[in-house]
């Protein structure tokens, strides 16, 4: 099923991304008077690290996961579901991998279409029914076929480097007294172009969540299915041993659902709040019923 363009979501992820461009330039700009054009090198290096880094990122996120790919004769209903799905959303069926972990959750990688991995946990099989399974699975497939792998790679590059700047550039300036002002003024600037853009890219990836729920939706033709799991994935939260949370805690950018703490991890969250997700699917639901 389609529905139409959510045009406000795509003017808030376009606003987001040229406020993204414009303040890389300007930070690549101050770089260059800074340094007088020496960070190229530095930027090309990360570069082909970031690259290789993401070549091989379901490889490493399986491995933080501690999750393995599974084959058709091991977990056959849910290859069968991921396959059918796939096709639904046009779609190469990708690789399908389990964790053992309790913690309720899936997530997708992959550097694009036809090389990605749909993960889910134990916890998440064993949480859910099979029409809410199919409702998290495609909103996995909606992620691949959006390409968010490599959207938000590309957005967090920049932002990657004045993170590094900003930790390790007092060894750019050395003993060199003449070198410690352009330092200490290039960490500054990295500071702010990373606390910046560390809020724009989380903007962006709450935006993308909706759009991965929109896309679920559409695949499924049943909004009010992946609207349930996400309750059920929210509820089952809280009964989930912290320990289990904590060591799952670093991949909160791939789930269905992160893994929050306290205030600052709500604020600073990659997904948005539960209940609104749930309400934007709740009036999909509503135009599929009255269409």
């Amino acid at each position: 099923m389609n529905w139409s363009t959510d045009w406000g979501l795509k003017g808030r992820m376009f606003f987001t991304m040229a406020l993204l461009a414009v303040l890389y330039v300007v930070f690549i700009g101050a770089l260059s008077v800074v340094f007088e054009g020496r960070i190229l090198p530095i930027i090309l290096a990360f570069g082909l690290f970031s690259f290789a880094q993401y070549f091989y990122s379901d490889k490493l996120a399986l491995y933080s996961m501690g999750a393995r790919t599974v084959e058709p004769d091991e977990a056959p209903e849910l290859h069968r579901m991921v396959e059918r799905l796939s096709q639904q959303a046009d779609l190469p069926k990708p690789q399908v991998a389990v964790s053992d972990s309790k913690v309720p959750n899936a997530f997708a990688t992959g550097r694009n279409q036809r090389n990605a991995t749909v993960c889910v946990t134990q916890g998440l099989m064993g949480t859910l029914d099979q029409e809410e399974l199919e409702g998290v699975i495609a909103h996995e497939l909606a992620h691949i076929k959006n390409r968010d792998v490599m959207v938000m790679t590309i957005a967090s590059f920049l932002s990657t480097i004045a993170f590094i700047i900003v930790r390790w550039g007092w060894l750019l300036g050395g003993n060199n007294r003449q070198g410690g002002a352009p330092v200490l003024v290039a960490i500054a600037v990295s500071l702010l172009v990373w606390i910046i853009s560390f809020f724009l890219i989380r903007a962006l990836s709450r935006y993308r969540e909706y759009v991965a729920d929109r896309g679920a939706a559409a695949i499924t033709g049943n909004p009010g299915a992946l609207a349930s799991a996400l309750l059920s994935i929210n509820g089952r939260m809280d009964r989930v041993p912290k320990e289990d949370l904590r060591d799952q805690a670093e991949m909160n950018a791939f789930f269905i659902i992160p893994i929050r703490s306290g205030f600052i991890g709500k604020i600073a969250s990659t997904h948005p709040p539960t209940d609104e997700r749930v309400e934007r699917l709740r009036q999909l639901e509503r135009e599929m019923e009255t269409a």
